[in-house]
């Protein structure tokens, strides 16, 4: 652990697996390249995306530095023991987290996106203690930026590509009661 993760609190823990209703999310490994780097590069997917190489050793690099990391935790969303997603939480800023690098495949179930946000939220505030989340999302993605309000985050500001979003614990636990049925009892953490 480096010393700037001792001093967050809370911290952005990995964790091997964590199951919600009908998702699991499983921690990325080097073996997931392949997956990653087909959603990465979908045309219709990275139009809101960061550049990404199409190189396969360089993802799986990027992998390996990840798996010596301890501030941030990337998971592969699994449905019926198939890869229809991805997500990652990163950047605590006291109590606040960020999250992205969220993908879900084009025959990922039609509850994926709830049901996944959901769990990222239990996970970082039940297990980790944050009390916030904070993130970006490109401007011209109008339904993930739809979908976000929905849930309560409040746009804060915005960059000349993206809009700037902050969630606070009272719109997360807000969202997790309204949207309870697709995660009734929570994540558990494996």
């Amino acid at each position: 652990m480096t010393e700037a993760n001792r001093l967050c609190l809370p911290c952005i823990r990995k964790a091997s697996v964590l199951r919600g209703k009908s998702l699991v999310f499983r921690n990325a490994t080097e073996l997931d390249a392949e997956f990653i780097l087909s959603l990465r590069s979908d045309s219709v997917k990275s139009r809101y995306l960061s550049a990404t190489s199409a190189d396969i050793e360089a993802q799986k690099a990027w992998l390996q530095r990840y798996a010596g990391a301890d501030d941030q935790a990337y998971f592969m969303i699994q449905s019926a023991d198939r890869l229809v997603g991805t997500v990652r939480l990163y950047d605590a800023q006291g109590g606040s987290f960020c999250w992205g690098s969220w993908i879900l495949a084009s025959d990922a179930p039609g509850a994926a996106a709830i049901e996944s946000a959901l769990m990222v939220y239990a996970y970082a505030v039940d297990h980790l203690g944050f009390q916030s989340a904070h993130f970006d999302v490109r401007k011209g993605n109008e339904s993930v930026w739809k979908f976000h309000e929905r849930f309560g985050a409040v746009r804060i500001d915005e960059t000349h590509e993206d809009f700037l979003y902050k969630i606070p614990l009272a719109a997360i636990q807000q969202a997790r009661s309204r949207y309870a049925k697709y995660l009734p009892a929570g994540v558990i953490v494996g």
